[in-house]
C-alpha cells in the first residue's frame, strides 16, 4: 500500500509530466488568434502611442505595428487601420466609402489585385492576430456554416480552441 506522501509525490510527478508534455508540443512563439468585433478592432486604429495597430483584409486581422510610419497616427494609410479595409485594398483607395469589408461590385481585376496584395504584402509581412467576427459569424450571431477553421491561415483547431 502507498503512503499518502508517496501518493501525493506520484500525483505531482504525473501532473508535471503532463504539463511538460503539453509545453513540448506547443510551437514556440505562437499566440492564439482572437475574434474581433468591429468595436474591438476600432480600438487598434493607431491613434494611441504604445497600442498595437491592427487592420483587417478579407476578414483576417493583421498586426501592422511594424509599419507604423505607414499606418500610425497621421501616417498616409492610417485610414485603413482599426477596421476591415478589404474594399479599399482591392481598389487601392482611401475614400471613406471604400473603407469596408464589402466586395460586392468589384471587378475581376480588383479581386485579383486584392488577392495579390493579401498574399504578397499582408500575409508575407505582418503577423495574423485574429479574424473579424463577420468572417466566422452571420449578422444575427449564428455560426457561419461556410467557415472552416482548418482552411484558415495560422488558425489550427488544436492550438486555437
Amino acid at each position: 500500500m502507498l503512503s499518502v506522501q508517496m501518493y501525493l509525490t506520484l500525483c505531482s510527478f504525473i501532473i508535471l509530466s503532463s504539463f511538460a508534455q503539453e509545453l513540448r508540443h506547443k510551437p514556440v512563439g505562437t499566440k492564439p488568434v482572437r475574434l474581433f468585433t468591429d468595436e474591438d478592432l476600432a480600438k487598434y486604429n493607431g491613434q494611441e502611442d504604445g497600442q498595437p495597430i491592427y487592420m483587417a483584409v478579407k476578414g483576417v486581422v493583421f498586426d501592422v505595428s511594424s509599419g507604423k510610419d505607414f499606418y500610425g497616427k497621421d501616417a498616409p494609410y492610417n485610414a485603413l487601420v482599426g477596421k476591415d479595409s478589404t474594399r479599399a485594398v482591392a481598389k487601392m483607395s482611401l475614400e471613406p466609402d471604400d473603407l469596408t469589408s464589402d466586395t460586392s461590385g468589384l471587378t475581376e481585376e480588383q479581386m485579383k489585385a486584392l488577392e495579390d496584395i493579401f498574399i504578397n504584402v499582408y500575409k508575407a509581412k505582418y503577423p495574423i492576430v485574429g479574424y473579424t467576427s463577420r468572417r466566422i459569424l452571420n449578422e444575427d450571431g449564428t455560426p457561419n456554416k461556410n467557415f472552416k477553421p482548418e482552411d484558415q491561415p495560422n488558425f489550427t483547431i488544436k492550438e486555437e480552441f
